[in-house]
């Protein structure tokens, strides 16, 4: 199965959520159009908050885009990295918007990957209490995950996304044309969240992702719209049914809980979030053959399609000592842990995603043999 020459690259995916609700737009150079932003809230200043890395390639059209609709388009450039996703960085954006004298009617506009995604959006939650923001993402993976939902946080060091609050964009504008200046490695970081969605949800989109993975490597733009709409797709569905994570939106951290203790036990940045994603979902792929719920060939299937993504299929060690012993003390911290059990979210048949927890001994062993 490959994607028909005739699919559209341009499509509009709705997130359900009342007052809330709002379109992600997904096409080709939607970034520099005046036209995309045209439908957004009216105000007198917008402030684009983007990185050292993205600024330099987009943020000028993204300026030239929103000078005809605000009369002042101001810029703050944040360091780049996960390791800067924290109160000191997240402090420059708000001396940015009091500096310039924005009120309550400005709009942010988040020009980058997930850290300046979730980061804005924050800042956007906090400032006078709330204003609003639209997320341009400029990685794979913020298109297909993290710049959908309304989640938004900063990380600390005990834990990743542990301080935020849920605060819904505008719009959410995912211009394929920009993951064509993305690095291999962050090309791949994307493909994992874009996986993880088949196994939990749907199979189908499993087996397209099999037979495009090539074309979606060489970010070959009807694969990639395909890809983005249905991720978008199946995030929209669960969110619109939970927005604030308390049951069924758990199923999207598949991977999660394993590769956010890689993260933080690395130190964040060492791996990419997408990275130790990839990985987290070998090890919950293997817990959930372990406990019986799914064959060892479907989670044999899963590492290998991880692999060919360009993803690390072995964890890092931790802890030369007791390694398993750090992993499980890390993963206490998880957002999902509930009085101290570890939640995990494990294949429940193949398309079928459940929350649970594990015995210790069978996630030890599961640690054991995945970490290099």
């Amino acid at each position: 199965m490959t994607v028909p020459l005739s699919h559209p690259t341009s499509s509009i995916v709705q997130i359900e959520l009342d007052q809330r609700s709002y379109d992600i737009q997904i096409g080709v150079d939607l970034l520099g159009r005046t036209e995309t932003y045209a439908s957004l809230p009216k105000a007198a200043t917008a402030l684009i908050v983007s990185n050292e890395t993205v600024a330099p390639l987009y943020e000028a059209a993204l300026r030239n885009a929103l000078q005809s609709h605000y009369k002042g388009v101001h810029l703050v450039v944040l360091p780049d990295g996960e390791a800067h996703k924290d109160w000191a960085t997240l402090n420059l954006i708000f001396d940015a918007l009091l500096s310039h004298g924005c009120d309550r009617k400005t709009v942010l506009f988040a020009l980058g990957g997930g850290v300046v995604g979730d980061m804005t959006g924050f800042a956007a939650a906090s400032f006078m209490r709330g204003v609003p923001f639209v997320q341009v993402p400029t990685t794979l993976l913020a298109q297909v995950d993290s710049s959908v939902g309304g989640k938004t946080a900063i990380n600390h060091p005990l834990g990743k996304n542990m301080v935020g609050a849920f605060y819904q964009p505008q719009k959410v504008i995912c211009d394929l044309s920009v993951l064509k200046t993305l690095p291999p490695r962050e090309l791949s970081a994307g493909l994992a969240e874009i996986i993880k969605y088949g196994p939990i949800a749907d199979m189908s989109f499993l087996q397209w992702i099999e037979h495009n993975l090539d074309a979606l490597k060489a970010c070959e733009p009807q694969a990639l719209s395909m890809a983005v709409r249905r991720s978008c797709e199946i995030k929209a569905h669960v969110v619109a049914q939970d927005e604030r994570d308390l049951g069924l939106r758990a199923i999207l951290n598949f991977g999660h809980t394993f590769g956010h203790a890689i993260e933080a036990g690395l130190g964040y940045g060492v791996w990419l979030h997408g990275e130790a994603v990839g990985c987290g979902m070998v090890m919950a792929a293997r817990l959930s053959a372990q406990l019986g719920w799914v064959e060892e060939s479907f989670a044999s299937r899963l590492v290998d399609l991880i692999e060919r993504a360009g993803l690390p299929i072995q964890g890092p060690v931790l802890d030369a000592q007791d390694n398993s012993g750090r992993y499980l003390d890390l993963m206490r911290h998880d957002k999902k842990s509930v009085d101290g059990d570890i939640q995990f979210v494990l294949i429940d048949g193949p398309g079928k995603a459940r929350v649970s927890a594990a015995p210790q001994a069978m996630v030890r062993a599961v640690i054991d043999r995945c970490c290099a």
